[in-house]
């Protein structure tokens, strides 16, 4: 079945930096739109951060974190990044590495497959 092995978050200061990776396995990555959602602390659902077209020719960013995250992906290794510059207190959430067919949607039931989440903490 599709894996999808997220790497990196953790701990930073407000105003610090992260890079998030996802590395994807039996999924034809080449083909499909990528993405990454994030849960906060009591929140009930996972909202969209940012996604990128099957090629990368295409971004989108939800509007409190455009000018501070980067999607981007290398097709050749089947990996999707997030790097998230100038973090602050209200960006700390459970990530998730997602996999779709729909680069421009924002709608967690547009993606099919899930990473695992990895936990960003920003302090303030």
């Amino acid at each position: 079945q599709v894996q999808l092995v997220q790497s990196g978050g953790g701990f930073v200061q407000t105003g610090g930096s992260l890079l998030l990776s996802c590395r994807a396995s039996r999924l034809n990555f080449p083909a499909a739109a990528m993405g990454w959602f994030r849960q906060a602390p009591g929140m009930g659902r996972a909202t969209f951060v940012a996604s990128i077209n099957f090629d990368g020719t295409r971004t989108y960013y939800a509007d409190s974190v455009k000018g501070r995250f980067t999607i981007s992906r290398d097709n050749t290794k089947d990996t999707v990044t997030l790097q998230m510059d100038n973090l602050q207190p209200e960006d700390t959430a459970v990530y998730y590495c997602t996999g779709g067919t729909i680069s421009n949607s924002e709608l967690p039931q547009e993606y099919g497959y899930w990473g695992p989440g990895t936990q960003v903490t920003v302090s303030s």
